[in-house]
């Protein structure tokens, strides 16, 4: 049997299409935009909406010309918080004849971390997993066995950048403004975190694919084909000081960023970097694997080994 899975993000719509041998046929993603004017009004507006069902059209079209006759969905942050979210769903139904899990941020970060364990093996030392998304931030404190402690922060890139004005290039007051709102939101994992004495942060696909690729097109660190790769914290500060000092146009040159994050790469930077100066963070590791593929993980272990077994690389 071969199966589809759909992420529905607040900015991307993420498929994965395997079998049940454990082979991944195809991944994609398209942008979407999903939450873009939406947040201050509470509701995915009707442009919104529309974007997502052409995604949605395009991506079971490629999962069915694969061969895929079974589909899971899930929609987060964007759609979790919107007042006509049950209107979106039943849409999608309607059009697809496809059911949407709308998920809350428990579920979604619990599934990012079997995401980024099966591409990295978290191991035994308590590590901080991130997602930076467009609605939501999650945070997880665990290891390669147990989740000591997650939370989801309002805190996604889409959001902040409707919510504080962001210059091009942003001032100084205005990152001020940004970072300040961000400590003040993260501080029970600020409190979790001095627990744990955390030194590692693992940060799944989004903004992390974008320093992955730019770091690997700039020859700093390899390109390779495993799922995770290490991000020195000292190149991703030098890139953290590009982000919020370039304007648009000079991100836009940059090899390696993905054109639908040149603006949204400045909070998501701002919001690592937070965490990597107030938790003082020695090593980032970036994983490929996220929300779809830690279902993909949760398919298999239900299956006992049916859906074959995700690729595991110590780091």
């Amino acid at each position: 049997m071969t199966i589809a899975i759909i992420d529905m993000g607040t900015n991307t719509f993420n498929i994965l299409v395997a079998n049940t041998s454990g082979y991944v046929i195809h991944e994609s993603k398209l942008p979407v935009k999903l939450g873009q004017g939406g947040f201050k009004q509470g509701q995915l507006t009707k442009q919104a909406m529309q974007r997502a069902f052409g995604a949605i059209d395009k991506h079971i079209s490629t999962a069915r010309r694969l061969g895929a006759t079974k589909f899971f969905a899930f929609a987060t942050s964007a759609v979790r918080d919107a007042s006509n979210r049950e209107f979106f769903a039943n849409e999608v139904k309607s059009k697809f004849n496809i059911d949407v899990e709308i998920i809350d941020g428990k579920r979604e970060a619990e599934l990012i971390w079997k995401g980024v364990n099966a591409a990295l093996n978290l191991g035994n030392t308590p590590t901080l997993v991130v997602d930076i998304g467009g609605g939501s931030n999650e945070t997880i404190i665990a290891n390669g066995t147990e989740i000591f402690w997650l939370q989801s922060f309002n805190l996604g890139v889409t959001r902040i950048a409707e919510q504080f004005p962001i210059s091009d290039p942003i001032k100084p007051e205005e990152l001020n403004t940004i970072e300040g709102f961000m400590l003040e939101n993260i501080k029970p994992l600020l409190s979790q975190a001095s627990i744990f004495n955390l030194q590692k942060l693992a940060g799944s696909s989004g903004a992390f694919d974008s320093f992955r690729k730019i770091l690997a097109s700039k020859n700093i660190i390899a390109s390779t084909d495993r799922p995770w790769a290490e991000i020195p914290v000292s190149d991703y500060m030098e890139l953290h000081r590009f982000f919020v000092t370039s304007t648009h146009n000079q991100r836009l040159a940059l090899p390696g960023l993905d054109p639908i994050r040149v603006d949204l790469i400045v909070p998501a930077s701002i919001f690592v970097n937070v965490l990597v100066q107030k938790l003082n963070i020695k090593k980032i590791i970036q994983s490929d694997y996220t929300l779809k593929e830690g279902f993909y993980e949760e398919l298999r272990t239900r299956s006992n080994g049916q859906f074959g077994n995700t690729s595991r690389r110590n780091c």
